[in-house]
């Protein structure tokens, strides 16, 4: 079984610790710049950072898959992850400074199907992921302006 990844990062004009705030913050924050890939996001327990569990949908390339995720923090303030409770996928989010602003990187990785649709979805799951993950990315970083001017 191959493992796959997708991963995508780009630049928040924001601090660090504002942007890692925003990323953690699953109740206030982070709904308000997911892309329309994702829905029906729902907080079931917890809230900010590690022990927070949630429940979403994400369509991707045509399909639509229920997730339930579990929020840990292996290096607070930097990397927080959320690991999926029905399968092997993992998606980290580092945040590290880049001259006043942030370096944000997602990255999704699973354990693949084998056969021949493991290899369709060695090709072209990581790009579907990564345009969903560029698309969160501008997202997080216009609500990081937007809320750095009010």
């Amino acid at each position: 079984m191959a493992r796959n990844v997708a991963a995508t990062e780009a630049m928040v004009d924001a601090p660090v610790d504002t942007v890692y705030g925003y990323i953690a913050d699953m109740r206030e924050h982070h709904p308000r710049f997911l892309p329309p890939a994702f829905s029906d996001f729902q907080v079931e327990s917890g809230g900010v950072g590690a022990g927070t569990v949630t429940r979403f949908k994400m369509t991707a390339g045509g399909r639509t898959r229920q997730y339930r995720m579990n929020v840990a923090e292996p290096e607070p303030g930097r990397v927080l992850t959320e690991s999926d409770m029905d399968s092997s996928a993992v998606t980290t989010f580092t945040v590290s400074p880049q001259d006043g602003a942030s370096l944000v990187r997602i990255a999704t990785a699973w354990d693949g199907a084998t056969g021949i649709g493991g290899f369709f979805e060695r090709m072209f799951a990581p790009r579907v992921l990564r345009s969903i993950y560029a698309d969160e990315l501008k997202r997080l970083d216009a609500y990081a302006r937007e809320h750095r001017s009010s």
